[in-house]
């Protein structure tokens, strides 16, 4: 953990030793998410255990629900235990455990505990583990600063052990699981707070060397430093459900946990990218449609729509005398750094509209969040280039547009599962903020 983020997270572990309880229904909670450069995945700080101890987990915006490695020389806490067979709880998890958790020896429970398949989304793997209860705990705020931590007791995630570990950042415990699942991280805090079931992401940027932000239990504000309100800024439309949920454990009849919106086409400088608009729509099969991912790094598009964006980008990049230099995988489509200008924005490229349900509804992508810059050294000196964040998903891929975490990032991105519908600031650098500038630091004075 970076040496500001440990020095925030000690005094929040100080503080909360002496302030942490179950606060009222109103309650507003924030945790830091950080980047991982190496990964390019990002990981939420929660409070876990008894004694609290400062957790870092993967952040899994589709996640059923949350795991840790629970190795027993690691694993230490007065307040967790597993849940028995034929408990009213176990009974609760079928939908993410087995339909036959009745019997000792079914997959879904043996020893007399109740079993759940964490997942690592990042390899594709699962294994079979204990269901496990402890407490969970996150800081709450007035959409401002930070203030006493709250308590979430009888938190239900999985116990895992170290090889669900693989490929994730250097030092998480776990997956925070964010899905629409009844044992998501949200959900569960919603339940616990009798509030509505609705929470923001506000992903830091490569360059950050502040933490992002995660909020539940609350639709504003957001304020970020010099004072912006964010939730001033989103746009709305309506999240989709899909009918067919597509994990590493398929869950039978049981509809994706994952996030879906409405995308109806795509223009890039406001003209339209050219082909077939029906992979935008989800099929009876749970394939098609535009899915929103953090452990997705850039953004995934079914071939034939990628061959068509990325030709129209170039083209419409010439008009600023930008001309297509040498690829570097997995990008296609790059150009030289001393070409390209800089803006407030990000670097002076034409600008991706994703269309919703309607014309006037549109999640625009400037330069900041499109491109990636890639410098290195070779046998002809010293190479610099920004690259089209965009990659090729193959022609059947399940889902045809994946949203990645980089178009993601210095934007406002809100889930509200009671109203079902999806808030979007596009970027926040338009307000002269980042999403780095949530005021961690200042002490609360409570």
């Amino acid at each position: 953990m970076p040496l500001f983020q440990s020095a925030i997270f000690f005094f929040f572990f100080i503080f909360s030793i002496c302030n942490f309880n179950i606060v009222d229904s109103s309650t507003a909670f924030v945790a830091p998410i950080t980047r991982d450069q190496s990964t390019e995945l990002y990981t939420i700080s929660i409070y876990f255990k008894s004694p609290l101890e400062s957790t870092d987990l993967l952040l899994d915006l589709g996640g059923k629900f949350s795991w840790i490695d629970c190795n027993p020389d690691l694993y230490t806490s007065t307040s967790h235990h597993y849940i028995p067979c034929h408990t009213n709880l176990c009974i609760s998890l079928g939908s993410i455990a087995c339909s036959n958790c009745f019997r000792p020896s079914g997959p879904g429970c043996h020893n007399n505990s109740c079993d759940l398949f964490p997942e690592n989304p990042v390899i594709r793997n699962a294994i079979l583990a204990q269901a496990l209860v402890d407490s969970l705990a996150l800081t709450t705020t007035d959409g401002r600063n930070p203030g006493q931590v709250g308590i979430v007791p009888n938190f239900v995630l999985s116990c895992s052990d170290d090889s669900l570990l693989l490929g994730l950042p250097e030092g998480v415990s776990g997956l925070a699981g964010l899905g629409r699942s009844n044992y998501s991280l949200p959900a569960q805090v919603s339940n616990v707070y009798a509030s509505p079931n609705l929470f923001a992401l506000c992903l830091p940027g490569p360059a950050s060397t502040s933490p992002g932000a995660a909020f539940f239990n609350t639709g504003g504000p957001y304020y970020f430093l010099p004072g912006v309100d964010l939730s001033a800024h989103l746009t709305y439309a309506p999240l989709i459900q899909n009918p067919i949920g597509f994990t590493v454990i398929t869950y039978s009849g049981h509809p994706s946990d994952e996030y879906f919106i409405g995308v109806t086409s795509i223009n890039i400088n406001g003209n339209p990218v050219k082909f077939n608009h029906s992979l935008l729509k989800i099929d009876d099969n749970g394939f098609g449609g535009t899915r929103l991912s953090t452990v997705t790094p850039y953004t995934v598009l079914e071939t034939s729509i990628y061959t068509a964006f990325i030709e129209a980008f170039a083209n419409e990049s010439m008009a600023l005398n930008l001309t297509v230099t040498d690829p570097v995988s997995p990008f296609e489509v790059c150009y030289v750094a001393s070409d390209v200008y800089d803006t407030a924005l990000g670097p002076a490229v034409p600008t991706i509209d994703l269309v919703m349900h309607s014309e006037d509804v549109v999640w625009r992508i400037f330069g900041g969040n499109s491109m990636v810059r890639i410098a290195w050294e070779d046998e002809d000196g010293d190479r610099d280039v920004w690259c089209l964040g965009f990659v090729d998903g193959g022609d059947k891929p399940r889902t045809s547009v994946v949203i990645g975490g980089r178009q993601m990032e210095d934007n406002l991105l809100q889930f509200d599962l009671v109203s079902m519908r999806f808030g979007f600031s596009s970027s926040v650098l338009v307000h002269d903020t980042n999403c780095g500038s949530f005021n961690f630091t200042e002490d609360p004075g409570l």
